[in-house]
């Protein structure tokens, strides 16, 4: 039983850290998801070694669903908030590279 107790404290723990990331992602606060981020996967990593979701008693094993639904949900309206800072990024990115070749072959602008 203190195995299901701590899946499901996991599992609890990452809903918690998606729904603060998608409320994050929204308010346009970037610097804070990193950190987040990193403790999901801490997180993550400690489920991987307890026993599934699915080895729990109904009742329990239908909190963790729950749970990971939760998960899931903030985890897409996060992607969906990102994505395009991610795409925007990109783009800069390959503004300067080509910006950095056109002032190695021909001399920086003036």
């Amino acid at each position: 039983m203190a195995h299901a107790n701590e899946v499901l404290h996991c599992y609890s723990r990452l809903a918690e850290h998606a729904q603060h990331m998608a409320q994050l992602a929204a308010a346009r606060e970037w610097a804070q998801l990193p950190a987040l981020e990193t403790e999901c996967a801490a997180l993550i990593a400690r489920l991987k070694d307890l026993p599934s979701a699915e080895s729990l008693e109904p009742s329990l094993r239908e909190q963790a669903c729950q749970l990971i639904e939760r998960i899931r949900a903030d985890q897409e309206t996060v992607a969906r908030l990102v994505q395009p800072q991610l795409n925007d990024l990109l783009t800069r990115m390959g503004s300067l590279s080509a910006q950095r070749s056109l002032d190695k072959a021909y001399g920086p602008r003036h």
